[in-house]
This record gives structure tokens, C-alpha cells and sequence, in this order.
């Protein structure tokens, strides 16, 4: 009798596979885990007026290209962007005249002061 010709291609399962796959799954749970573990740890500062203010800075000094996000990187300056962070700054000072704190007053003053020294180096 003549053999049968199967043209349906036979599936092997290695049981070795099937260990490293389930390993696989096994360490990308983990870290998924881990993942979740860190970002509900993080404590972030206070929501304040000081933060408002370093932060709308920051992204100042990327703009400007002053700060990297990478080390091995030299950052080119946006200086629209920074002129529109500045601009923001501006803004803040103006309509939070007389609302401030001596000491918030003095902070955004002097923050603007710098970023706009800063703004000029890099235009120049």
C-alpha cells in the first residue's frame, strides 16, 4: 500500500520552547510590575507657584539649548520657543502684580532676569 502524501506541515513543540517562552512572559510581567511599582512611589513637590515657575524655566534652558536630555548630545536652540517660555513668564509677572509673596516676586523677577540674559548670549 503507497504511502499518503500529508502536505499539512507537522507542528513539533519543543518542550524547551515552551520553558523559555513562559520564562519570557514570566520577566515581562515582572518588570511591567516593577514599572507600575516606581511610578506609584514617585513623590513630585508641591504644585505651587515656585514650581509654575522652575518649570516654565526648564523648558526655557531646553530651548535655549543649555540643557541636554542626552549627554552624548549638544542641543541646538529653539529660540522662538524660548522667546515664547520667556514671553510666559512675562505674563505671569504681569498678572500676578501685587499677589505675590516678596519672596515669589523676587524668585520670578530674578528667574526672568536670567533667562533673558541667557535668551540674548544665545541670539547673539
Amino acid at each position: 500500500m503507497p504511502e499518503e502524501k500529508n502536505d499539512k506541515p507537522k507542528i513539533i513543540i519543543d518542550e524547551d520552547w515552551k520553558t523559555q517562552a513562559r520564562r519570557e512572559k514570566e520577566q515581562a510581567a515582572a518588570k511591567q510590575a516593577a514599572e507600575q511599582k516606581e511610578k506609584a512611589g514617585r513623590q513630585f513637590p508641591p504644585g505651587d507657584f515656585a514650581a509654575l515657575v522652575s518649570m516654565l524655566a526648564t523648558q526655557t534652558l531646553f530651548a535655549l539649548g543649555l540643557i541636554a536630555q542626552n549627554e552624548n548630545e549638544k542641543p541646538e536652540p529653539d529660540l522662538p520657543l524660548a522667546k515664547f517660555h520667556i514671553d510666559m513668564l512675562a505674563s505671569l509677572e504681569d498678572k500676578t502684580k501685587g499677589n505675590l509673596t516678596e519672596q515669589e516676586k523676587t524668585m520670578l523677577t530674578g528667574t526672568l532676569s536670567q533667562l533673558r540674559m541667557a535668551f540674548v548670549q544665545a541670539a547673539g
